[in-house]
């Protein structure tokens, strides 16, 4: 789905830049060739005004070094996607966890979050595929804040779904005379490649979603996703509020990256809160 080769396919910025540069010499050499013809068969007794040519020279050389410019801003603009793209690859084999609402289902696993601004009556979870057709849905909780949703891939009947991209909506009813609640969904997913074009760097979530590098929230080490980590098959579960502590991992260093892991979801949980009240 992305291939970090994909990095290398950037460079092509320069064509039109080019292009616009070769045009405005091939005008130039033209206006050049018509002035120098005029000024050959002018009257001598009522010569050219050079005011009016020398204004015409310092428009073409304002064009020209407005065209360098913007050569030397898609350079630095390229070296900067780039740049990204590249340390964007340390992403690979982790968790992310992105704003969004379409989330992958990998190896029978997928995860994400929803955050409410206020306290409703009811709420209800509801999976799509991508197709629109609903597979899943449940009651989820009602209270304001962030909560988290897994999902073993099963439709309503117990059937084991495909692995692939599947969609997270969250409906909310409120008291009487209340205004709507507002919802705001993050998905998580394995970073599986990292690609860029002109629009800029993203990365792979599982084999089927792709997210912008700057939607992205925390990136952590997490083994929700792992095939061998001996988790029970069960129903989705809406897992409460997504502060909660991490999966334990064995070490000085994983546990470093579990400590930086729950910061990362604190930050997160805030940034998303923020986006629900309209903060950011």
């Amino acid at each position: 789905m992305t291939d970090v080769n994909a990095l290398n396919g950037y460079t092509q910025t320069g064509t039109t830049t080019n292009t616009a540069s070769q045009n405005l010499s091939a005008d130039m050499n033209t206006f050049l060739t018509l002035l120098t013809t005029q000024l050959k068969y002018q009257d001598p007794l009522d010569p050219m005004d050079t005011a009016e040519f020398t204004n015409q020279l310092v428009q073409y050389s304002s064009v020209e070094q407005a065209i360098q410019t913007n050569e030397k801003l898609d350079n630095l603009l390229s070296m900067n996607i780039a740049n990204l793209g590249a340390q964007a690859v340390s992403y690979i084999g982790k968790v992310a966890q992105v704003m969004g609402n379409v989330m992958p289902l990998e190896g029978g696993k997928a995860k994400a979050t929803y955050t409410l601004d206020k306290n409703v009556v009811s709420a209800t979870i509801v999976v799509k595929d991508m197709n629109g057709n609903i597979v899943y849905s449940e009651q989820g909780k009602v209270t304001s804040g962030t909560h988290e949703f897994t999902w073993d891939g099963k439709d309503a009947n117990g059937n084991q779904l495909e692995d692939g991209a599947y969609k997270i909506e969250v409906s909310t009813k409120v008291a009487s005379g209340e205004t709507a609640a507002n919802v705001v969904t993050t998905v998580f997913g394995r970073v599986t490649g990292v690609a860029s074009d002109s629009s800029g760097v993203y990365v792979g979530l599982g084999d089927a979603v792709t997210a912008a590098l700057g939607d992205i929230l925390t990136v952590r080490n997490d083994d929700y996703f792992n095939k061998d980590d001996g988790a029970t098959d069960g129903e989705g579960t809406d897992g409460g509020d997504e502060n909660t502590t991490p999966p334990e991992e064995g070490g000085d260093e994983d546990g470093a990256l579990e400590t930086a892991a729950a910061v990362f979801g604190r930050a997160a949980g805030e940034a998303v809160k923020a986006a629900a009240f309209g903060l950011i």
